[in-house]
């Protein structure tokens, strides 16, 4: 007979262990589901310091004591990813993976979200040859070298002011006519020499055989198409959640999120949101963690309402 779970937390993130962390602590039976790797994406942070109680760690730190702490709980781990969730019946819900199918009580969903790309043509081929979505990450490739940051919000210029520390050249390209970031950050990178941005343009082409070596940029108002020379281009435009496996138990909002206030509860059925995949204002790793938190007692709840027959 297969095995019921409790609770099965979907995504090893922040929310996501939390979550299963605060199950166990409370004699749940928990399966975590992680389709890439432990942690998400804070795990591409090499400094943390707004995190309460930890003057500085890097992500990986923090998330390698959380995935300790985990499994020091009992929590079962698998990789696999998530393609389905669908109700079942007796008040069970079905999870379906990659490699098989696990039966729980209630569900929550952290699956988190992904850079959002262009979609401009050959992006996913030059993704790692020149095209990158973390600054963080890949930017010391390209020291003493050309780079292109397209967007213009936090992110973006967070994204320009590292790049332009190490790079002999850095371009900001942003479909608005203004920037949309902290003006901190943007009087910061209008003072660096090799800093130039350019407004209104869109990136319509990426050129290079098997690597970056520039893109063609199309000036919104004429119509002018010109090409920028660059080593890397940085996308910051922004995140967009993975929902689409969970559109058969919970709310999703226009924008891709699943709707779930602050008691995290998704559906009346059992299913729970917590993180960056939630519809929320605030996306840091300190509401990661409450939302685990918030979502775990939600969903333990729930799943002594089962068991006394509510």
């Amino acid at each position: 007979m297969q095995d019921i779970y409790d609770i099965i937390v979907v995504g090893a993130g922040p929310a996501g262990m939390t979550a299963a962390l605060y199950a166990r602590r409370a004699e749940k039976t928990v399966l975590l589901l992680e389709k890439e790797n432990f942690g998400g994406q804070i795990t591409f942070s090499p400094k943390v310091e707004n995190y309460p109680g930890f003057m500085q760690m890097t992500g990986s730190e923090f998330a390698d004591r959380l995935l300790e702490q985990v499994t020091s709980h009992g929590a079962d781990i698998e990789m696999e990813e998530v393609t389905e969730v669908r109700p079942g019946e007796n008040g069970l819900i079905t999870v379906v993976t990659d490699r098989g199918k696990h039966l729980c009580r209630a569900v929550i969903i952290a699956a988190g979200s992904r850079h959002r790309r262009l979609g401009v043509p050959r992006e996913e081929e030059l993704t790692g040859n020149g095209v990158s979505y973390c600054a963080v990450c890949d930017g010391a490739f390209y020291a003493g070298r050309t780079a292109a940051v397209v967007g213009g919000g936090n992110t973006a210029l967070q994204d320009a002011v590292i790049l332009s520390d190490i790079c002999k050249k850095v371009y900001i390209l942003q479909n608005l006519k203004t920037l949309t970031g902290e003006e901190r950050l943007a009087k910061l990178l209008r003072g660096r020499e090799n800093v130039e941005m350019i407004f209104g343009v869109t990136v319509e082409e990426l050129m290079g055989e098997g690597e970056l070596t520039g893109v063609r940029i199309k000036d919104a108002d004429t119509g002018e198409v010109r090409e920028i020379a660059t080593d890397a281009m940085f996308v910051a435009i922004g995140q967009e959640p993975e929902n689409a496996p969970f559109a058969a138990v919970a709310r999703i909002d226009g924008r891709g999120y699943i709707s779930a206030g602050e008691d995290c509860r998704a559906s009346d059925r059992g299913v729970f949101a917590a993180g960056d995949c939630r519809s929320k204002n605030v996306r840091q790793v300190a509401t990661a963690v409450g939302d685990g938190a918030a979502a775990a007692v939600a969903a333990c709840m729930y799943v002594d309402s089962l068991k006394r027959g509510e």
